[in-house]
């Protein structure tokens, strides 16, 4: 019997339900559920290097920043804080973030890491899950993502036509162990997509949960001389769990 002649409805189709949307002049940093703004103590006369600045939050670095390990560079935040709690990216979930970026021309790619998103499980020496980085590649600049526990390339695209503009980033997680991940990236600029990659079959999950990191994480033991004062710019943070 057709199910709709027995009065059973279907199973409503799966949707992306927004989870968390702050705004830097409400929220502040109290958007995020960890802030490592200096946490070396490096460079205080350039506090704080991460602020609202506008609609936007703002990532400051300089040549002088040291993390606490002394041969790279970090100014970032952590996870989505929702009033007194904050969401917890569980096993077995799937998430969507969406945000704009400003990458300046002072931000540039280098020959070793430079990451402006992570996700990883909460607590110090865990290796990242996904890594969005700005690295140069045959002397070329680029962003790049990879999933990073099997050093998966989802995709890459040149960096330089994106400087100085403001990029829509869309990135979907499925979170799994094994082969039970997968990942979606996809960069906008202007309403045109500039690149969209997946993966499936990979690993998203080490332990206990998983949470996104933004700011900038950087390498000193760049060769190409691209180390300068920079910042980076983030602006419509949102994030969507999908309910089934």
């Amino acid at each position: 019997m057709h199910p709709y002649r027995a009065g059973i409805s279907p199973a409503p189709a799966p949707e992306w339900r927004l989870r968390w949307s702050p705004s830097p002049a409400r929220d502040g940093l109290r958007a995020f559920e960890t802030v490592e703004d200096d946490r070396a103590g490096s460079h205080p006369a350039a506090a704080p290097h991460i602020r609202p600045e506008g609609d936007a939050f703002r990532f400051s670095l300089h040549t002088a920043d040291r993390d606490t390990a002394t041969d790279r560079q970090r100014q970032e935040v952590t996870g989505c804080r929702d009033g007194d709690s904050f969401l917890r990216w569980r096993a077995g979930e799937t998430w969507r973030v969406t945000y704009s970026m400003l990458i300046p021309a002072s931000l540039r790619a280098t020959t070793t890491f430079t990451h402006i998103m992570q996700m990883k499980q909460p607590g110090t020496g865990s290796p990242p899950i996904a890594v969005q980085s700005l690295r140069r590649v045959n002397g070329v600049q680029t962003i790049e993502l990879k999933v990073f526990t099997s050093n998966t390339l989802v995709g890459r695209t040149p960096l330089e036509p994106l400087h100085g503009h403001w990029v829509d980033v869309d990135f979907r997680i499925a979170i799994g162990s094994g082969s039970s991940g997968s990942v979606r990236w996809i960069l906008s600029r202007a309403g045109r997509t500039v690149i969209d990659e997946s993966r499936t079959g990979v690993a998203t999950f080490l332990a206990d949960r998983v949470r996104p990191k933004w700011g900038i994480y950087r390498s000193l033991g760049d060769t190409s001389g691209s180390l300068r004062d920079c910042h980076l710019l983030l602006g419509n943070l949102r994030c969507h769990q999908l309910v089934r």
